[in-house]
């Protein structure tokens, strides 16, 4: 197989990379900081590949982020709870997932992520809506044109790419970009941002 053909691939996420908006990253820094310092409640999710996502972001968030710390983050990845899914879905639709457990976990102030390559997810967009009605802070997480819940959303971080594994190849290399810029800033200056978790628990 030629190199040519992986090349490619690497490069478009190389050079998409580069139109992020790191602005938009820091700012989500921000907030996720406040919200911790404020106790509210961070909710992600997603279908498919951005599901995977959000279930890996909120791992990073309860070991990685949190590990060692006092005062943690209270992260929900609301596509985790698999009966819970399968029982909304079954008895009424699965547009309905995430809104129904917002619907019993929200409390304003909280901080709600919506990742959808496209951004028309219907699940998502539902959830994002009914979020924002609420007082959370909306978080949109997206690529292609944005979709809807780049209209909807109070902070958007957009992938401009026309290309669904790139757009969730970026989105986890954000995560993860905001995973060690706060490790290091919660645990200071004398924290290597490419620690090994090895290296962290020694």
């Amino acid at each position: 197989m030629r190199n040519i053909e992986f090349s490619e691939y690497f490069e478009r996420v190389s050079d998409t990379l580069k139109h992020v908006d790191t602005e938009a990253v820091a700012k989500l820094v921000n907030v996720l900081m406040e919200a911790r310092e404020q106790e509210r409640t961070v909710f992600i999710f997603g279908n498919g590949g951005s599901a995977a996502t959000a279930s890996h972001v909120t791992g990073d968030f309860l070991k990685g982020i949190s590990y060692g710390l006092d005062k943690r983050f209270r992260v929900q990845c609301l596509n985790d709870n698999i009966s819970g899914l399968m029982a909304i879905s079954n008895d009424l639709t699965y547009n309905e997932i995430f809104i129904e457990q917002l619907k019993a976990f929200l409390r304003r102030g909280d901080v709600v992520i919506g990742i959808s390559g496209s951004g028309n997810s219907v699940n998502v967009v539902k959830a994002m809506e009914y979020a924002k009605s609420g007082g959370a802070f909306t978080v949109a997480f997206c690529g292609f044109k944005g979709g809807r819940i780049k209209d909807i959303a109070d902070h958007v971080i957009h992938v401009p790419v026309q290309d669904m594994e790139v757009t969730e190849d970026i989105h986890i290399i954000i995560f993860h970009a905001i995973k060690q810029v706060m490790m290091k800033q919660l645990r200071g200056s004398g924290c290597s941002m490419g620690e090994t978790y090895d290296e962290r628990v020694k």
